[in-house]
């Protein structure tokens, strides 16, 4: 049995006390942002405009349980998706091939994130 490397694991509780602290600065920084910029007026192709409202609308019959954390995002952008087809669903505007509808700027981060 190998004995843990103690030094190594105050350095990264301390380290973690470090990025507790910049998450705080973070907050503040969005508490500051978040009057600023609350939504986005985007304009989303009809097809994913479409596919978003579904998944709005789809009902989940299965409970959740136990998940790995890759389950946990996957699960957590679909949440993503059904908002944003909810706001579509309740806000949108349609323009011939395009939905205008004003989005969170959480629910446009989440997508950004999902696309890379």
């Amino acid at each position: 049995m190998v004995e843990p490397e103690y030094p190594r694991l105050v350095e990264d509780r301390e380290q973690y006390v470090r990025y507790q602290q910049d998450r705080t600065v973070l907050a503040s920084i969005g508490a500051h942002l978040d009057p600023q910029i609350s939504q986005i007026s985007v304009r989303l192709p009809r097809a994913v405009a479409e596919t978003a409202v579904a998944a709005w609308d789809r009902e989940e019959l299965g409970g959740i349980g136990e998940e790995s954390p890759e389950e946990y995002e996957l699960r957590d952008d679909a949440a993503e998706l059904a908002f944003i087809g909810l706001a579509i669903s309740s806000r949108g505007v349609w323009d011939g091939e395009e939905v205008v509808v004003d989005l969170d700027v959480v629910q446009i981060a989440a997508a950004l994130r999902a696309s890379r």
